[in-house]
């Protein structure tokens, strides 16, 4: 999940560093005279109320040293006052650029968690950079900042329950197709292979093929609308999911196409036009697919 979270980072950064230079510029005084130390920390502090999930909040000045205490949730803090962090990327970014920035996410000091620092440089009224501001957030909390979904609204509740009940089944749906796929074949016993049909080959492959694009189907609605955790543009997930889902049903149809065909050429020749039409529907459904696949792809590019 640590691997899955930052790159999930990596895709949002950048609404990320939107939002906490918004909160940045809005609370904090720049560009002004006489800017002091327990000006910016009363800012800070309203910054930290409205972040419920702000892991620490505290001063820089132009040197690196720490200027004020660092503030933790639930209004506790730790005298850091005097602690040079003049080698941190948050500091040396914001002195560097000259702009609000956000680091990649490293082990905090304070409960070895993934945590992201943004730091915004305060300017004096000649354009000097005299202090620096910053704030902790824990990886998991800027990701729920990057992805709002009303998880805490009683409908976002409820269609997070009704998605995991439809997951939930679906999965049962998947684990029965797949041991009804290999019932077939358990029920000879060890030994008897040889004395497996194709028949049974052909429907065994249908069954777990089917069972597979469920299961597929499950994963990402799981991880999407269960968990939240959206991987990159939700169109373009969306859209792999489709295009996998409907591969294993033209696979799983034209399997039974091909099984038919063998069936009736043995039994019932007359039969065989049945097949053909599986067969020319699943033809329609490949190209219907490519199309889908060309159009999707260019509307992306664009």
């Amino acid at each position: 999940m640590v691997v899955q979270d930052i790159q999930q980072y990596a895709e949002i950064r950048p609404k990320a560093r939107a939002y906490f230079c918004y909160l940045f510029h809005k609370n904090l005084p720049n560009h002004l005279p006489s800017v002091s130390v327990e000006t910016l920390t009363a800012r800070l502090l309203k910054i930290r109320g409205d972040l419920k999930g702000l892991e620490a909040a505290y001063i820089l000045d132009a040197a690196g040293v720490q200027v004020s205490p660092t503030y933790l949730k639930v209004g506790k803090k730790e005298d850091d006052i005097g602690t040079s962090r003049s080698t941190r990327a948050y500091y040396y970014r914001a002195m560097h650029e000259g702009r609000c920035t956000i680091t990649d996410p490293y082990p905090s000091l304070l409960n070895d968690e993934l945590t992201v620092t943004a730091s915004e440089p305060i300017f004096d009224e000649h354009g000097e950079i005299v202090y620096v501001a910053c704030i902790d957030m824990p990886l998991d909390e800027v990701l729920k900042i990057a992805h709002p979904m009303a998880l805490e609204s009683v409908a976002g509740r409820f269609f997070r329950i009704a998605y995991g009940a439809f997951t939930f089944v679906l999965a049962l749906v998947a684990l029965l197709l797949f041991v009804k796929g290999i019932e077939g074949f358990l029920s000879y016993g060890m030994g008897q292979y040889d004395k497996i049909e194709i028949k049974d080959i052909f429907e065994a492959t249908i069954l777990l093929t089917l069972s597979l694009a469920i299961l597929d189907l499950v994963k990402t609605l799981f991880e999407e609308e269960v968990l939240g955790r959206h991987r990159g543009d939700p169109a373009s997930s969306i859209h792999k999911t489709m295009v996998r889902f409907l591969g294993s049903i033209i696979i799983a149809l034209s399997i039974e196409a091909l099984m038919l065909v063998f069936k009736f050429a043995m039994t019932e020749p007359a039969m065989i036009v049945n097949a053909i039409y599986i067969i020319g529907g699943v033809s329609m459904l490949l190209v219907g697919l490519a199309v889908y696949i060309r159009f999707t792809n260019l509307g992306e590019r664009h």
